[in-house]
């Protein structure tokens, strides 16, 4: 007897053992996919993960389907990084699985329904439904679940397909579908037959009538005498200004044939540039500094000021673990990053550089999933967003986590809810190589690790090229409204600086971290506010689409004209986000141009390319944004940096606030000054004395890593205990409470720590379930692995309880 043990892509914590047969024994290797039948007819992806001779005790082992790949697609050391995070994070290994694979990769089965032959049947004895599926099928021999909701227009199509099939009329079948396709280019080239001169006359007298299929014949000669490589479809029809068809028309005759080679769809075709990179002393001396750390320690930390020009010493240190042939992931916050990074990258290292993240398609990403496991010249520096990290690597030699402080490395929902910089530590002791976390904020965990000696340190205090740092200048916000000295959301000393920016042929950064036009809309007469139909907000109005939306779950309507609840008619907008931002600088500087950055202009695949791309040749003088700007970008001709409002991200209901908002400053401030001039940056604020704010100024982190820190041990935060936060959900709002106070009281039982609970959170409902969530923080001194056992083992008991098995409990281990 033969078995292999699987992973299904499934939210299951537990593996599956299915039986082979002696010769797949022999051919199967861990890391192959394999289809596998699931639950009554369903077929999935799985990934064998063992392989072995123990008949599984509690049910009937299944037989494998068919064996998806000739060789391994997973490596060992990923099976097992894969594990850890599982274990860590505490959700299911299937879950792991499906978020890290590319889902081109994790076929699963389309349900096909086709008609059985050779059947005489009634068609007098069918029902309309029953009829008009039955029709569908003399017309095509296949339909899938799909079609036949389309052929019927209702969702409840299955009771018509039992009766058919009670007829023995259908047959339901499960199929496979294979989704990565090659991308195939089309390719012409002059029929065999006339190669010879005399072909040649012959095809001229051929065509002579044929004025358009001459012209285009001509024209292939003419280009593959010039190019001298094989002509593309495409090109052909180009250059000759003419239509597909045409060539079509030709290929019919047997003048042109055409054939097709396989082709990468991401290519790089920029130039390489041969001049060396020359560090300054100061970034020479903390490469220096970070080869010497890494002599003794695993990790180490880049704590460099903004523009110091810590993406060169990535760059050195690519080279040297290039030169020994390892490979090399650097992670980035922000798909907006990569987009500038990879321009850089590729002019030093050209096609060895391979990017990975969300925002390709399925297809692109399969491709460079192959590379990196066949270790290809193409991808030996992997660019990525979080997700890079789940890639096959053969020999990982070095991992850049750049910006290592950003919270976009955690990933939110669904599970595996993990964190990359963490993750990519763990990945990197595998694989024996070393990891460089580069900040010019870094997280209070990673400063903390490295002044515990934990991780090596390595400081630049100065920006590259002896730029100034940006002078900062604070507005406060109470005074200017009661002088009367407003124009809209600005102050008459940022209106001055704009215009002295604008007037010097100088691009300005705005920043405001909302977006949509404003986050309320009142009513004047009776202060009713429309709030979400399904969650706890009010509605945000965006002015161009002229409507108002919910940005937890998407819900929208119509600007209303009077308040729904007394029909008046006076209704105002409160707050303000980038798009009113927008408009007042239309009407403020109407001859500038202006543009906004935030997730309503950059949706698509190029979004983030287009924005950069025209703010970067000066064909946008203002850019207004959310956080997204405040990321690493690198812009020479921006001299001044306006925060329009600082105190919306202090007063944030979360105990990183003070460190997040003094993070997010610093690095928009960053963004101005880069060349020679001095930048400037303006923070409009109501309390210009708040500690935080006064920090941002004097640009002093360690004043607020030790005022953090201190606040940190007295309230039980990381780094001095680690926290663990449950999240629960249901429709039934007595039901949670109940089900939730149950989990608490068990908790605080069986748990030596503080368990904190359970709390409505400030949105308490969205998408029409109820929250409540319970935080558990443990010592450092206490046991992580016996705690999780323990905490696993109570919402094993908790989901056994009949009356609470429909809450959704989720587990977000350092959620922060």
């Amino acid at each position: 007897m033969y078995f292999v043990e699987v992973i299904l892509p499934l939210s299951l914590a537990k593996t599956f053992t299915y039986s082979i047969s002696e010769a797949e024994f022999h051919y199967i290797k861990k890391g192959m996919r394999v289809a596998v039948p699931f639950g009554k007819n369903k077929i999935y992806t799985a990934l064998v993960i063992e392989i072995h001779e123990n008949k599984p005790e509690l049910y009937e082992a299944k037989e494998i389907h068919q064996i998806l790949d000739e060789k391994p697609i997973v490596t060992e050391i990923q099976i097992a990084h894969w594990q850890w995070i599982a274990s860590y994070y505490m959700c299911a290994i299937g879950d792991v699985y499906r978020g890290a694979m590319p889902s081109a990769l994790l076929l699963e089965s389309e349900t096909v329904i086709s008609q059985k032959q050779d059947l005489f049947v009634d068609e007098n004895l069918l029902s309309d439904d029953e009829y008009l599926v039955y029709q569908a099928l003399q017309q095509q021999n296949s339909l899938t679940v799909q079609d036949i909701i389309s052929i019927l227009n209702k969702k409840n199509i299955f009771p018509t397909i039992q009766k058919l099939i009670d007829k023995n009329i259908l047959v339901l079948q499960e199929e496979m579908l294979e989704s990565y396709k090659p991308k195939l280019v089309r390719y012409v080239r002059l029929h065999s037959k006339y190669d010879s001169n005399a072909g040649l006359s012959e095809l001229l007298e051929t065509l002579k009538n044929a004025k358009k299929q001459k012209e285009i014949v001509l024209s292939y000669f003419q280009l593959s005498a010039t190019e001298k490589k094989p002509l593309t479809v495409k090109r052909l029809v180009e250059a000759t200004k003419s239509s597909a068809a045409i060539v079509k028309a030709l290929i019919e005759k047997e003048i042109f044939e055409d054939y097709f080679i396989q082709e990468d769809r991401v290519n790089f075709k920029g130039k390489i540039t041969n001049e060396l990179l020359q560090l300054n002393t100061a970034q020479k001396k903390a490469f220096d500094g970070i080869k010497e750390n890494f002599t003794q320690k695993d990790v180490c930390l880049l704590h460099g000021v903004t523009s110091s020009g810590k993406t060169e010493i990535y760059i050195k240190l690519i080279e040297e673990y290039l030169d020994s042939g390892q490979q090399i992931l650097y992670l980035l916050p922000e798909i907006a990053l990569t987009t500038q990074l990879v321009g850089r990258l590729r002019t030093y290292f050209g096609n060895k550089v391979a990017v990975f993240h969300s925002k390709y398609n399925n297809n692109e990403r399969v491709e460079v999933w192959n590379q990196v496991l066949q270790n290809s010249e193409k991808a030996q520096v992997v660019i990525g967003a979080r997700s890079a990290l789940f890639l096959p690597f053969h020999n990982l030699g070095f991992i850049i986590v750049d910006e290592e402080h950003e919270q976009t490395f955690k990933q939110v929902d669904p599970a595996p809810r993990y964190h990359a910089r963490d993750a990519a530590i763990v990945l990197a002791h595998s694989h024996k190589s070393k990891v460089l976390l580069g900040s010019a904020t870094p997280s209070l965990e990673t400063y903390f690790n490295a002044k515990s000696g934990k991780f090596g340190l390595v400081e630049i205090s100065e920006r590259f090229g002896n730029v100034m740092m940006p002078n900062i200048e604070l507005v406060d916000l109470k005074d200017k409204y009661f002088r009367k000295k407003m124009t809209g959301h600005f102050s008459d000393v940022l209106i001055e600086e704009i215009t002295n920016a604008l007037a010097l042929g100088e691009q300005v950064i705005l920043f405001q971290n909302r977006r949509g036009y404003s986050p309320i809309i009142e009513c004047i007469t009776c202060g009713h506010v429309p709030q979400c139909q399904q969650c706890d907000v009010s509605l945000t109005y965006h002015k161009h689409k002229n409507q108002l939306r919910c940005h937890y779950c998407g819900y929208t309507m119509a600007k209303p004209t009077h308040c729904h609840s007394c029909s008046s008619v006076d209704l105002a907008t409160k707050g303000f986000g980038t798009e009113q931002i927008e408009q007042e600088l239309f009407s403020i500087f109407p001859s500038s141009k202006t543009g906004r950055m935030d997730q309503d202009t950059t949706r698509g695949k190029f979004g983030f390319e287009k924005i950069i791309d025209s703010f970067k040749n000066r064909e946008i003088d203002i850019l207004v944004g959310t956080q997204m700007l405040a990321k690493g970008l690198d812009f020479d001709n921006v001299s001044l940096v306006g925060i329009m409002n600082a105190d919306n991200m202090l007063y944030h209901p979360d105990f990183r606030a003070f460190e997040r908002s003094f993070q997010m400053m610093t690095q928009v401030a960053g963004r101005a000054g880069r060349s020679e001039k001095q930048g400037k940056v303006i923070i409009q604020t109501y309390n210009p004395n708040h500690n935080t704010i006064q920090q941002v100024t004097n640009n002093d982190y360690l004043g607020m890593y030790k005022e953090q820190l201190y606040d940190r041990q007295i309230y039980k935060y990381p780094p001095y205990f680690r926290i663990i936060k449950l999240t629960l959900k249901q429709r039934d709002f007595d039901k949670l409470k109940e089900g939730s106070m149950w989990l608490y009281q068990v908790m605080t039982q069986n748990l030596i720590m503080p368990v904190l609970g359970p709390e409505e959170p400030a949105i308490s409902r969205i998408r029409n379930e109820f929250i409540r969530t319970i935080i558990i923080k443990i010592p450092q001194e206490a046991s992580i692995i016996s705690t999780k056992k323990t905490i696993q083992k109570i919402l094993n008991s908790f989901e056994a309880v009949a009356q609470y098995r429909a809450i959704k409990v989720a587990l977000n281990v350092d959620f922060y």
